[in-house]
């Protein structure tokens, strides 16, 4: 038994909830829509976390506008989080800054294991997990290790993007992880195949963001991101899921 996984339960033990945005399919936003929710929950007054668990291309440093240079997170008995627009953030990025993470198997599974052991996260509201790309041990580790962990799986109506979430929510059936719904990312016809495929599963379809030209602007700015298109349609689909923030 690692000794770790016991730091681990008190590091999380103070968070009321924990939202992984999935997908399964790289490049379908889920670094933008797990930033953008981060933002508009601590600006609705819930103490939020975000948490980068893409271990070997963290971006979320980036749309957050952070250079970490010879910054790094204040540490007493565990790391604590940067603070940027109100959100608690960790990324591997931290400790890494410009250099590549390479990673692979057992290595995984031990940075994973070793961010959640000393980031000190105290008490939240919520906790987002950008998750990273595919199936692999990332993945897999967050549904043993945070069993109380609720899924949002970002899809779009690409037949591609759509095959790669049809694996995804498969697994997490067979897992019996929650999921807690469905949502599509850069709409931009009146394709319902997003909606066909939540309702396979028997998931909630929680609603559709668009394509965004301004997000390329917006990105390095906090104050910037929650002003976005993408953050007003994202901030109508979660008021239905988190009763503090009001729609627009």
């Amino acid at each position: 038994m690692d000794p770790r996984l016991a730091g681990v339960r008190k590091r999380l033990a103070g968070i009321d909830r924990i939202i992984a945005v999935t997908g399964g399919k790289g490049g379908i936003g889920k670094s933008v829509v797990s930033v953008s929710l981060s933002l508009l929950l601590a600006e609705s007054g819930l103490r939020t976390g975000l948490l980068d668990l893409d271990l070997t291309g963290p971006t979320d440093h980036v749309l957050l506008g952070l250079d970490f240079g010879e910054q790094f997170p204040s540490e007493e008995f565990g790391v604590d989080p940067m603070l940027v627009g109100g959100v608690r953030f960790m990324s591997i990025a931290c400790f890494s800054k410009q250099s590549p993470a390479a990673l692979r198997g057992r290595d995984v599974t031990n940075a994973l294991i070793e961010m959640l052991a000393i980031t000190r996260w105290d008490e939240l509201d919520v906790l987002v997990l950008d998750m990273p790309p595919g199936l692999g041990d990332t993945s897999l580790d967050i549904v043993r290790l945070l069993e109380r962990a609720e899924h949002l799986v970002l899809a779009t109506s690409s037949r591609v993007v759509l095959e790669t979430v049809r694996r995804t929510l498969d697994v997490l059936a067979q897992l019996r992880t929650r999921v807690l719904g469905v949502l599509e990312n850069m709409k931009s016809d009146s394709s319902q195949a997003v909606e066909q495929l939540a309702s396979r599963f028997s998931v909630p379809y929680l609603g559709s963001l668009p394509e965004d030209s301004s997000l390329e602007l917006a990105t390095g700015t906090a104050e910037s991101l929650v002003r976005t298109p993408t953050a007003r349609a994202l901030r109508e689909v979660i008021s239905a899921v988190f009763p503090q923030v009001r729609g627009s």
